[in-house]
């Protein structure tokens, strides 16, 4: 049973689906790794990485949008999460994606990127978007590149310190 009012998107492999309860732990898991989370923002404690998927639950009810779940179609198992994520104090909307662990090198990633970036644009009506990537986080910024987005300027995101934002191609140019 999904928490939040979101669209099912499906890719040839994945589907991209709003959060469910049995969702919290492989999310968990995530955040509490310190060097998988790293460019992500993790946390130490339990009770805080429970608290950031209770946030992405709310941003839904915010926003209209925020992390799916990725589902690998074939298992069955959550494989990451992939949206459209805009709290507060951020500088715009953005593509948001996360691997989980067992998950990575297989384009996952970039599968659900592609297929938020057409729901932002065609479904939300943006114009353009953004990724935002903490410095050193090579893998994110190859996929941004991947994507076709560039480098546009580097800021001080609040919560997350040094961020460089990476424009992606307008929805002109990805729906023609």
């Amino acid at each position: 049973m999904s928490l939040v009012n979101a669209p099912r998107l499906e890719t040839e492999r994945l589907i991209l689906r709003g959060p469910e309860p049995s969702d919290a732990e492989a999310m968990i898991a995530f955040l509490l790794d310190p060097v998988r989370a790293e460019g992500f923002g993790g946390y130490e404690h339990r009770g805080d990485a429970w608290r950031w998927f209770a946030l992405n639950v709310g941003h839904w009810h915010l926003r209209g949008y925020g992390y799916f779940t990725i589902e690998n179609k074939a298992s069955g198992q959550p494989a990451g999460i992939c949206g459209v994520w805009n709290p507060e104090g951020w500088p715009e909307p953005e593509i948001g994606w996360v691997v989980f662990d067992g998950f990575e090198g297989k384009g996952i990633a970039r599968e659900a990127a592609l297929r938020v970036r057409r729901y932002a644009y065609e479904d939300l009506g943006l114009s353009t978007i953004t990724s935002n990537i903490v410095p050193g986080n090579t893998r994110s910024v190859a996929l941004a590149e991947r994507l076709g987005a560039v480098y546009e300027r580097t800021y001080t995101n609040y919560a997350m310190g040094e961020d460089m934002l990476y424009r992606h191609p307008s929805a002109e140019e990805v729906l023609g």
